[in-house]
């Protein structure tokens, strides 16, 4: 699986989210206690950009229409069948990555 450089560790404060760029996806960057996570930066419900999302209980909201998913999984809190795509994030030397592909 391909890997993409998309951020340096203190580039994001905690709790906090910054859009980034990998493989032609729009990806939403997440830490939390010095841990990341990335998926889908586009909200399913209107397209809202999920990365302008504080963290808050390990949950974003999506700035729009207030749709709320887990960080962990992407798991929206309020519809079990509405998941956002996750990517696997490494954190090497101070380098964030996503793993993005097959």
């Amino acid at each position: 699986m391909p890997e993409y450089v998309v951020a340096k560790v203190g580039d994001i404060p905690d709790g906090m989210g910054k859009e980034v760029e990998a493989a032609g996806f729009s990806i939403a960057l997440y830490n939390v206690g010095g841990k990341y996570y990335a998926m889908d930066n586009i909200c399913p419900h209107r397209g809202g950009p999920l990365a302008a999302s504080e963290v808050t209980d390990g949950k974003i909201m999506c700035p729009l229409h207030s749709w709320e998913f887990r960080v962990e999984d992407g798991q929206c809190t309020h519809m079990d069948d509405v998941k956002q795509e996750c990517f696997p994030v490494l954190v090497e030397e101070g380098v964030i990555k996503v793993i993005v592909g097959e």
